[in-house]
């Protein structure tokens, strides 16, 4: 799969622009790989040869279409990549346009050689001029790309400096069509734990002067016409979330396309959070509604079971496991920046075997800001047959804990940062029938900044002979103590809570005991719509428009939170 990167609620990436009828994203390679041996996103016809190779490192980034990780790498002298088996021949050369994203060092005067040939032996250069140092995309405009059903393409160096390139495409750009469509923008229409909607913006010039048709693969055309309007937005509402989305548009000599990948349409889940990994056996974790994959490689996988530690109760769903180098999953929540945040889970590493090196370390967890930054990191070191487990915060002296662990062992770790007094607390393997705030912290560190917010937990995967295969399992976060280790439906004895969906604007709670209870509602991103506390059963949500939202019940010192489904 290939690396991508998203924001939660708005999108720009992955853009065609153009008739675009060839496209190569340079596939995943999860470590050095030859050519040869490499899977590219094309197939025959296509290609690919040369004594460059491909490589997971420094991934595209900053231009339009920068679709990140698999990339060529191209380092000596006359060191090529080649593309055979291209056919440009239903399009005039005029129209042909050749662009990519390239890596250019320091000394933008030097630059690859582009070479395009019709028979893969008599070479034409063509020149380009990079705008910058760094990944740049690099266009070439009609009138030298051949037309040709044998087309070939080859990026050599002349100098032993290094070049990457990724995202070639072939596009067909008609040089009388005076539309011109702009970046392309993906926003979901609503952010719940079930499958959304988003809708896609085109901006648009030169438009007005020719009867245009808009054909998408999903969703309905809106916004503004091009047949009539020189310039505005078109829309495209209603696409399923998880849906690549492309658009042709013809009209006069146009015969143009565009697309963008999917934007992840999750909510930021409200606190307390509890993440019991309720999952199919075998799944993507960042393919759930609660969490998001932060880049490509392997998944962390649900798997079934689950951990146990003394004193810890409502253990329920199943767990997740991962092993070395692959995708990170982040989990968003309410963002908080006073009191104390706690997160906790149960861990039970299991294999050390790939782990080449002793002592070596990594960190496999961390607390974030809303804006993804680590503020505070779980590390792993291996220590002969066993293991230490280590804390910190960024870019602070990692400490360790001095004692050591055996494969199977479930450790229970908290983690918590006070807001107040600037601490980040572990505690490993505390007496749950005995902790509280007070208990001595295991681990400390002190930021040299204080964090202005939290809001994200990070599951990571580093590298294959660093990261051992784990078991996480009872992901809790909240901001005591007390509710760390009881935020679970099952804790409030005789819960009932239905209608739901709701209907008629009336919801009944029932509990074994009746008692007084503290009811709060949240809607997808985390913000308390609805708060009160009742001796009643019955509730008026009349005032809740159509959507889904989060209740939290408390009663007698116990809290329960569910999804709500209002429509």
């Amino acid at each position: 799969m290939k690396k991508l990167y998203f924001l939660v609620s708005l999108v720009v990436s992955a853009t065609a622009i153009a008739q675009t009828f060839y496209s190569e994203n340079m596939g995943t390679p999860t470590a050095t790989t030859a050519i040869s041996a490499h899977v590219f996103q094309n197939a025959s016809p296509i290609v690919y040869s040369g004594t460059a190779d491909a490589r997971a490192t420094t991934p595209s980034s900053g231009y339009n279409g920068a679709s990140g990780s698999g990339n060529i790498l191209i380092n000596a002298i006359d060191e090529f990549f080649q593309i055979d088996g291209l056919n440009s021949s239903a399009y005039s050369s005029a129209d042909l346009q050749l662009s990519f994203g390239v890596n250019t060092p320091t000394n933008v005067s030097n630059v690859l050689t582009v070479e395009v040939s019709t028979d893969a032996t008599n070479w034409t250069a063509i020149t380009y001029t990079p705008t910058g140092t760094g990944w740049t995309l690099a266009t070439i405009s009609g009138g030298v790309i051949p037309s040709s059903a044998t087309l070939s393409i080859r990026f050599k160096s002349s100098t032993t400096l290094q070049y990457r390139i990724d995202d070639v495409k072939l596009s067909s750009v008609s040089a009388s069509c005076t539309l011109v469509l702009g970046t392309v923008t993906a926003a979901c229409d609503v952010l719940t734990l079930g499958t959304d909607t988003y809708t896609a913006t085109i901006p648009y010039t030169g438009g007005g002067n020719a009867t245009y048709s808009i054909v998408p693969n999903a969703g309905t055309v809106g916004g503004d016409n091009p047949s009539a309007l020189a310039a505005g937005n078109i829309t495209i509402s209603g696409i399923p979330e998880g849906t690549v989305f492309s658009v042709t548009i013809t009209g006069g000599t146009c015969n143009l396309s565009a697309s963008i990948n999917s934007p992840e349409c999750k909510p930021i889940n409200p606190l307390p959070y509890s993440e019991s990994f309720n999952y199919a056996v075998g799944s993507s974790l960042g393919n759930s509604q609660k969490w998001t994959n932060q880049n490509s490689g392997d998944a962390i996988l649900v798997a079934a079971g689950n951990l146990s530690y003394p004193n810890f109760s409502n253990v329920s769903g199943n767990s997740i496991t991962f092993s070395g180098a692959g995708i990170d999953c982040f989990t968003p929540f309410t963002s908080t920046s006073t009191g104390t945040v706690y997160a906790s889970f149960m861990l039970n590493i299991t294999d050390m075997a790939n782990v080449t090196v002793d002592l070596s370390e990594t960190y496999f967890v961390g607390v974030t800001g809303v804006d993804k930054s680590y503020k505070s990191r779980m590390f792993f070191k291996k220590n002969g047959t066993q293991y230490q487990l280590g804390f910190d915060t960024l870019n602070a002296t990692t400490n360790y804990d001095p004692a050591v662990y055996n494969t199977g062992d479930v450790v229970f770790i908290v983690m918590g940062y006070d807001f107040g007094t600037n601490l980040l607390s572990a505690w490993i393997n505390p007496n749950l029938s005995t902790f509280t705030a007070a208990t001595p912290a295991t681990l400390t560190a002190t930021p040299a900044v204080a964090f202005t917010d939290l809001g994200g937990f990070i599951i990571r995967q580093d590298d294959n002979a660093k990261t051992p295969t784990m078991i996480i399992d009872e992901l809790r976060i909240n901001t005591s103590i007390g509710g760390l280790l009881a935020v679970n439906a099952t804790a409030i004895k005789g819960l009932k809570v239905y209608p739901n969906p709701i209907k008629n604007g009336k919801l009944t709670i029932e509990t074994a005991s009746n008692t007084t209870k503290a009811i709060a509602i949240f809607d997808a991103l985390g913000k308390q719509i609805l708060g009160t506390v009742t001796i009643e059963n019955t509730i008026d949500v009349s005032a809740l428009q159509a959507g889904v939202y989060v209740i939290k019940i408390t009663e007698d010192g116990k809290t329960a939170t569910q999804k709500l489904v209002v429509e």
